[in-house]
């Protein structure tokens, strides 16, 4: 859960107000992020160290809500201070303001991967690189969406991460914008073929570390309004492994390589306790899975409250049968069991 929340999580009371929330109605197991902004800057090293904090959130890019790291000195003092992971949505703010100004709006969602244009992300993840090798910080690099990028990141050193998503690995432009308008608006933007190949070569090659949802569910009401006025975002976290899962079976990635992606590596960049492998003292938190089932995405579907998937009519092959949390079953064949127990995750 990210802190572009409405209030935005960036203090030790919105924090513990959500953990007191999922301490009460999470069926998983939960950590949440505090959000960087210019008033908490110098207190970031304090503030990553709460019970149940799994790091520092930074958008040096306006996205949803209006957390924001634009400035460079601003960006330099949360690198060097912070000790835990620090997770980055990187797009260069200041590039960004620039070309909206610039942008024929009249031709509507078309001109919103023009707008965020690849440049912009480089010039952003140049910085990151630049003072997370200076301060040698754990940064995470979230939702890459450039081959630039992943060259960029090939030497990237042993601290520092990258995050691609299900999205920009199965999406593509101007497709996808043709065909679901505002509702493949998404920051950073869904691209070109180009770029969702070099995203490939950064799985195959090792750049990409992690694959993450990128879960951002906005209602099919908001994402009507007409571009630029409507939010970025899609829904994700409840497809993310069945469409990872069809990768697999297209032979785009090894089911081993999969479990690396979105459960091994996680838990070691976070430091996550006792998760993200089968071995014993470990908690029992597991996904039963179905290659061989065939499912069709259906809007109707989707149990988060945005009631829609841009994978709609889609089918895909490969599918989670059971879900396991704390050694008990959750979930079976699509049911929901038992209760909701969820605990707050501990880091090593």
């Amino acid at each position: 859960e990210m802190p572009n929340t409405s209030p935005a999580t960036i203090d030790e009371k919105e924090f513990k107000r959500k953990i007191n929330i999922a301490e009460k109605n999470s069926w998983t197991n939960y950590a949440f992020f505090i959000g960087a902004c210019k008033a908490n800057v110098y207190e970031l090293d304090k503030l990553e160290k709460m019970n149940g904090c799994a790091g520092i959130k930074i958008f040096m890019g306006s996205s949803t809500g209006n957390l924001l790291i634009s400035e460079e000195k601003d960006l330099e003092i949360a690198l060097k201070i912070c000790k835990r992971r620090v997770a980055i949505h990187s797009e260069d703010e200041k590039r960004l303001v620039e070309r909206f100004k610039k942008i024929d709006k009249s031709n509507g969602v078309i001109e919103h991967e023009k707008w965020r244009d690849p440049v912009s992300a480089v010039i952003s993840t140049k910085k990151v690189l630049k003072y997370a090798k200076k301060y040698n910080t754990k940064a995470h690099i979230l939702h890459i969406s450039t081959a630039d990028e992943i060259e960029l990141l090939q030497n990237k050193g042993k601290h520092i991460t990258a995050e691609v998503t299900p999205q920009h690995l199965t999406l593509v432009s101007p497709d996808c914008y043709n065909e679901l308008g505002s509702f493949a608006q998404m920051n950073p933007p869904i691209r070109s073929l180009k770029h969702q190949l070099g995203l490939w070569k950064g799985i195959s090659n090792e750049t990409v570390d992690v694959i993450g949802s990128d879960h951002a569910p906005h209602t099919i009401e908001e994402k009507k309004n007409l571009w630029p006025n409507s939010p970025s975002g899609m829904p994700g976290v409840q497809t993310t492994l069945s469409v990872m899962l069809n990768h697999v079976n297209n032979k785009k990635l090894t089911l081993q390589k999969l479990i690396e992606l979105l459960s091994e590596n996680p838990c070691k960049i976070y430091n996550i306790k006792n998760k993200g492998f089968i071995k014993k003292g470990y908690d029992a938190d597991l996904t039963v899975i179905d290659l061989n089932k065939e499912i069709i995405v259906k809007n109707e579907d989707i149990v988060s409250k945005s009631q829609w998937s841009p994978y709609n009519g889609m089918t895909l092959k490969g599918s989670p049968f059971a879900t396991i949390i704390n050694g008990s079953i959750k979930m079976i064949d699509g049911k929901i069991i038992d209760k909701p127990n969820g605990k707050t995750i501990e880091f090593n």
